[in-house]
């Protein structure tokens, strides 16, 4: 007595949509939890109050372009000094070892958010600043104007000298440490955590 049996559809054929199910999977499942990790560290930048500007500079990219068991996606900053600084709560000192000049209130913006310099705000409103050292307290620039409406050091129009103040613009300190304000290794975990059940979810035969 002979026996035969067979397999419908094929054990190769089988064997080659698991497979193909498997690379789309887990591709789709990278490629998921890249764009939560690029989505959430973006929405930590705006929360921190670090502007839309930044929060662009974050990017994703998933490798190698094609369905892969061997996927892998990369979420990067285009502004990583910047950003590495706030995750760490660097500490800043001035590069040429003299003073960091911060700006008060007085001292206005810069188009974009540019970050406002002694030289720009003396470019900006013909206003000389004038160094003021203080005993066991940090020094100040000073400028002698009018507050506007807008809490701004402006230049004063009167002919008097009515209205004229010292208006303190920037304070001066050796150092500065930043305030960590942002987690992104906290991000990172949590979508490493999702990743099985997204792998699960994507894994589909056909």
């Amino acid at each position: 007595m002979r026996i035969e049996v067979s397999i419908d559809p094929p054990v190769e054929a089988v064997t080659a949509e698991a497979l193909e199910a498997g690379r789309r999977g887990v591709t789709a499942a990278i490629g998921a939890a890249g764009a939560a990790l690029k989505a959430g560290w973006r929405a930590q930048i705006v929360a921190a109050g670090l502007g839309q500007r930044l929060a662009n500079t974050v990017r994703e990219r998933l490798y190698p372009g094609r369905p892969s068991l061997g996927a892998a996606s990369l979420v990067w900053t285009k502004a990583p000094d910047i950003v590495d600084a706030h995750d760490r709560g660097a500490l800043i000192r001035s590069g040429n070892g003299f003073w960091l000049a911060i700006p008060l209130p007085a001292a206005g913006s810069l188009p974009g958010n540019a970050r406002m310099t002694p030289l720009a705000f003396e470019r900006r409103t013909g206003l000389r600043l004038r160094f003021v050292f203080r005993r066991g307290r940090p020094s100040l620039l000073v400028a002698e104007g009018r507050v506007s409406a807008a809490g701004r050091a402006v230049r004063s129009r009167s002919k008097t000298g009515r209205g004229v103040a010292t208006v303190p613009v920037f304070v001066l300190v050796p150092q500065v440490r930043l305030a960590k304000r942002l987690d992104v290794g906290r991000l990172a975990r949590a979508a490493g955590e999702r990743l099985p059940a997204l792998i699960a979810a994507n894994w589909r035969d056909r």
